[in-house]
């Protein structure tokens, strides 16, 4: 039997084991709320949501451009406006990543937002908050689904070139390959699937799938899993060589409205990237395909849910990081 000694330090012992996750759970997550800026910055979301709404009338692509930087922003050391920072001293920004060089845009959208956030609640809410905010609103912008915004974060005093590089996955790449990446962030495949439902909106470069067209396998044929009619229409836009800047709809049937047409497209064989094909061809994850395309709520709800845990990606609270009072640079 244990002496009494010995139990009180194996029970001390087990209540330590029992702490660790708890720890990592805070770290991974942060304490974020809905109502953070309830009373410092309460006009904080009208503001956003009314310059957001104004910019994709002009511009609706913009409500695409909005939604990725803050997948671009959460994938690289969490959701910290990180990816916001231009290069300066020691700073390497991520814009020049391959993921974001030439490709990631509405950055002079977040500052119109700061500044006049600043206006009124000056060093108050954080370019990581704003970020998330406006990817909220340019969803529902175009008819997707809406969701109360956990706000709190703080940003980032650095930013990760390599970590851009290395975690964003790439149009080109396989499904296993795409879901690690995912998985390596906490997310799952459900997860995977259904954030890749924001390419219901938006456009890809030709650069991004060109090989689907002419040589995906190296053997100079087109894509097997690519209806040949839509390949067909995608090879006037996309010639064999040249062109690499062109921009072609994701979804070629309701390119400006955010819906489940993203996943019937897919049904179809008519996905535009490869990684996006892959979520059907492949036996993991053809089942989620296939009952999103049937049910647009069924994606929005997940869509949403998938949102709201990408948002809580290791978060700086409290006191690390920053506000920013300019989302370009270090205050120091």
């Amino acid at each position: 039997m244990c002496n009494n000694n010995a139990m009180k330090k194996y029970t001390i012992f087990v209540s330590l084991l029992a702490i660790v996750p708890l720890c990592f759970v805070s770290k991974a997550y942060g304490q974020l709320s809905p109502g953070f800026y309830d009373n410092t910055c309460p006009n904080v979301q009208a503001i956003v949501r009314s310059t957001v709404i104004n910019v994709i009338v002009q511009d609706p692509r913009m409500a695409a451009s909005l939604l990725r930087l803050h997948f671009l922003d959460c994938f690289v050391q969490g959701c910290d406006a990180s990816l916001l920072l231009d290069s300066s001293g020691s700073i390497i920004s991520e814009k020049g990543s391959k993921a974001n060089k030439n490709s990631a845009r509405g950055f002079e959208v977040i500052d119109k937002i700061k500044d006049q956030v600043e206006t009124i609640c000056p060093g108050v809410v954080s370019c990581a908050d704003i970020l998330a905010i406006a990817a909220r609103d340019s969803t529902s912008s175009l008819g997707g689904p809406s969701w109360l915004v956990n706000l709190g974060r703080r940003d980032s005093l650095e930013a990760s070139l390599s970590g851009s590089n290395d975690n964003i996955p790439d149009p080109n790449t396989t499904f296993e390959t795409v879901l690690s990446k995912f998985t390596s962030q906490g997310l799952d495949m459900v997860d995977l699937v259904a954030l890749s439902g924001a390419h219901t909106i938006g456009k890809a470069r030709c650069s991004s799938f060109r090989q689907r067209l002419y040589n995906q396998n190296g053997d100079g044929k087109p894509d097997a899993t690519l209806d040949p009619l839509y390949g067909a229409g995608l090879r006037i836009q996309c010639p064999r060589s040249g062109g690499d800047q062109n921009l072609v709809n994701l979804d070629p049937v309701t390119p400006i409205q955010f819906d489940n047409f993203y996943y019937r497209n897919l049904v179809r064989s008519r996905g535009l990237l490869n990684s996006d094909q892959t979520l059907f061809t492949n036996q993991a994850s053809w089942k989620l395909v296939e009952q999103y395309a049937g049910n647009k709520e069924l994606f929005f709800d997940q869509f949403v849910i998938s949102m709201v845990k990408m948002g809580k990606l290791f978060p700086l609270t409290g006191s690390d990081g920053e506000i920013r009072r300019n989302c370009r640079r270090v205050n120091k």
